[in-house]
């Protein structure tokens, strides 16, 4: 199980936090020769004792926390690690079990007996050299106005060590930075990954709700006439996709020293993509004072099955990551957010209600077999989402608390309007075009209990 590092603002946490959204910051951190050594070094100590205390829960079978540190402290703070690095190395490898648990859970690495789960489930988890390291505020200062960071190391506290971040990352850092920051080398760099908690905007009655069709052929399309378009992002993907296959194949030196000069080239891009994009939404949003509607694709990947030609396009769909930002742009912003079930959005009439699979003529065009209404498929299904928004938030605002004689509710309060949050979908992945023909407006054929 490998701790993930996490690129510059990638999102924390976005629902069910109440005090503030989490985002972090990621710095680059600038040290010298013989600090670069220490951080390396400390790195690859305390992901050494990940794994061995990894090994320990597996065979000892200690699932909990406060059982694995009566086997393990001791000998941690044996090896050398300060009593704050024992802790951190002990919840991080109790962390990396729980979530393997829950991936087995939610059926992530198969079903039983399947091989990449007994795979899972026979060997302990497992630690890279370069994994993240959490520190906290005891291990981990920071000095502003120099511009560089304390962090303790197994060769004792390391003093100094210069930083470097872009001036918004580093406002945000200033005044919002709260909680752990993780340590982490790629190729051979240092980052500091920042936890910051900022503030939320109180959320406002909306006007209305902007409806936003999430897709491949077109990344997102929204009922007020927004679309961006996927062609661009699609073809990018399909040209990397080509000269890594080609670089592998050819196998040399260069060739591989190219590839890993390019590792995350395609991921940085899309992520810069998402994030223009949900921008665009939840500023247009705020703007005309109204809320965004997104339709909930959970177990989407799950649900369908593919042409292996199209399964790089499904698999590689951010649709995720997208809805991650919007939702944590629009909660910064006040903007209020609901999902909404997208079945039949793509085969339904938004103008008179009428459901036809043969409504959908084909990827672009939506043809009403009733009313005769013509228009693109994913403006049509947009529209269809928005109106879904407005009856979810009605539904989520007005309570249904019996009212008792005299206007009072039961319990003796005052009648008041609810707004509950909608629940969190657990959407996966991170950008395939919808197919003619599908019936569906993610490009995705439907289950036939759905059609």
């Amino acid at each position: 199980m490998q701790r993930a590092g996490y690129g510059t603002w990638a999102v924390v946490s976005v629902l069910g936090y109440v005090a503030g959204t989490k985002v972090v910051v990621q710095v680059k951190l600038l040290p010298d020769a013989s600090q670069a050594s220490v951080l390396t070094t400390t790195l690859r100590a305390v992901n050494d004792a990940a794994n061995w205390v990894a090994a320990v829960a597996f065979e000892q079978g200690l699932p909990r926390e406060y059982e694995l540190r009566k086997y393990t402290y001791a000998g941690l703070k044996g090896s050398g690690l300060g009593a704050q690095a024992a802790q951190h190395v002990i919840k991080k490898v109790c962390n990396a079990y729980t979530a393997l648990r829950a991936s087995i859970r939610a059926g992530s690495l198969g079903r039983p007996g399947s091989n990449r789960r007994v795979k899972a489930e026979s060997k302990p988890v497992g630690f890279r050299p370069a994994a993240a390291h959490p520190y906290d505020d005891r291990c981990l200062s920071w000095q502003y106005d120099a511009g560089t960071v304390s962090i303790w190391t197994t060769a004792g506290r390391l003093k100094n060590v210069r930083f470097a971040c872009s001036a918004d990352a580093f406002a945000t850092l200033r005044s919002y930075r709260k909680g752990e920051s993780d340590l982490v080398e790629r190729d051979g760099t240092f980052y500091l990954i920042a936890t910051c908690e900022i503030p939320e905007a109180e959320p406002y009655e909306p006007s209305g709700f902007i409806g936003v069709d999430l897709g491949i052929a077109n990344i997102a399309t929204t009922s007020t006439g927004y679309q961006a378009a996927g062609r661009g992002l699609n073809r990018y993907r399909k040209r990397q996709r080509e000269l890594r296959r080609k670089l592998q194949a050819k196998g040399t030196k260069s060739a591989k020293r190219l590839l890993k000069r390019r590792g995350r080239r395609e991921q940085r891009h899309a992520t810069n993509v998402n994030h223009v994009i949900s921008k665009k939404i939840v500023t247009t949003a705020e703007r005309t004072g109204r809320g965004i509607a997104l339709d909930d694709l959970t177990g989407i990947r799950d649900r369908v099955r593919l042409r292996k030609g199209q399964r790089a396009q499904l698999h590689t769909w951010s649709f995720h990551q997208l809805g991650r930002f919007i939702a944590y742009k629009a909660r910064r912003a006040g903007v209020p957010l609901v999902y909404v079930d997208p079945a039949y959005t793509g085969q339904q009439c938004s103008q008179c209600g009428h459901i036809d699979r043969k409504n959908r003529v084909d990827q672009a065009t939506f043809a009403c077999r009733a009313c005769g209404a013509l228009m693109h498929a994913d403006d049509n299904a947009s529209h269809n989402i928005d109106r879904e928004g407005r009856a979810v938030w009605t539904a989520g605002r007005e309570s249904r608390v019996p009212v008792a004689p005299g206007g009072r509710l039961d319990g003796g309060d005052t009648p008041t309007a609810s707004r509950a949050l909608p629940p969190s979908p657990s959407l996966s992945g991170t950008g395939p075009g919808r197919q003619a023909g599908s019936g569906s407006r993610t490009g995705v054929p439907r289950p036939a209990e759905e059609r």
